[in-house]
């Protein structure tokens, strides 16, 4: 009769689970430095504004200043002059940002990929130089282009075609075209940069398929640098939304207000007008179509499940 050996079963260990790890605080000590700088430089200076915003501050010497509550942002959705600078920004925004630039920057890195080295070399020369100018000077180089003795009417001229003070009859336009001029070479960057990451493999069987030139591009291209074009979008209208310097350099805002976008209508109350307060509430405002501009963007980054 055979013997059957019984083997004991090894005992289970009971997982255990980890206690809180006496080290983990001192992970986040070499970031306590950069956190109480970002703390003191940004946050501080931010809680500062909010709160201003909320007060009648001036600059002409007053001798209290009070809180307002939001007496400061219902005089600037009851102003005609903000309105009006909201309409102009958005403008501004669409036609330089989203339009021009974006659109520009695309087309000029599709066809630098085709390019030969010399023309790829000179043109990206040529739109590197825009953006590397101060943008002070490129609005000072942009006056003396679109100004009614400007290069522009001469070339106007010369061609038997009628000419115009730019700044006077599209001030808008021209401070939309001076955007598009100086800043179309970052989106042209971004989008050679994505470009460069489509495999060939891909667009060369497309091609042997059938496929057209703007087939792929439509069908190809465009989906796999989705959210380039998402990011380059973002970071362009966040960009053009703060715009100023070219403005005030090429119009102040004028003539009247039709150029007046809002980081112009805030710089006018406050410092023109010495309505700190109110100017700040204008900047807060405007801080806030920023965020939703970059939440809109996030949204229809985010992938699908």
């Amino acid at each position: 009769m055979a013997t059957v050996t019984k083997v004991a079963a090894a005992p289970t260990k009971t997982p255990v689970r980890p206690g809180p790890r006496r080290g983990r605080p001192l992970r986040w000590l070499p970031l306590a430095p950069a956190t109480v700088m970002l703390l003191l430089f940004l946050g501080g200076p931010i809680a500062y504004c909010v709160y201003i915003a909320f007060t009648n501050m001036q600059l002409t010497g007053a001798s209290s200043t009070d809180f307002v509550g939001l007496d400061n942002f219902r005089r600037a959705f009851g102003d005609d002059g903000f309105r009006n600078a909201v309409v102009l920004t958005l403008v501004f925004t669409l036609l330089s940002s989203l339009v021009g630039q974006n659109t520009l920057g695309l087309a000029l890195a599709a066809l630098m990929q085709r390019a030969s080295r010399p023309v790829r070399t000179l043109t990206g020369a040529i739109v590197i130089a825009a953006w590397v100018v101060p943008e002070i000077v490129a609005g000072f180089l942009l006056y003396a282009f679109f100004r009614r003795e400007g290069t522009l009417n001469a070339l106007l001229d010369w061609l038997g075609l009628p000419s115009q003070n730019w700044l006077y009859t599209l001030p808008i336009l021209a401070v939309s075209f001076a955007n598009v001029w100086r800043g179309t070479a970052f989106s042209m960057l971004v989008y050679s940069a994505a470009l460069s990451e489509i495999p060939k493999e891909i667009t060369e069987a497309a091609e042997v398929d059938g496929a057209g030139g703007l087939s792929r591009f439509w069908h190809i291209t465009l989906p796999m640098i989705r959210r380039s074009i998402g990011t380059n979008l973002m970071l362009n209208t966040l960009q053009t939304l703060s715009v100023f310097g070219l403005i005030w350099a090429m119009t102040r805002g004028g003539p009247g207000n039709r150029s007046q976008t809002l980081p112009v209508f805030m710089y006018d109350q406050a410092f023109n007008k010495s309505l700190i307060g109110y100017g700040t509430a204008v900047a807060l405002l405007l801080l806030l179509v920023g965020a939703l501009f970059s939440v809109v963007y996030l949204r229809l980054m985010r992938e699908e499940v």
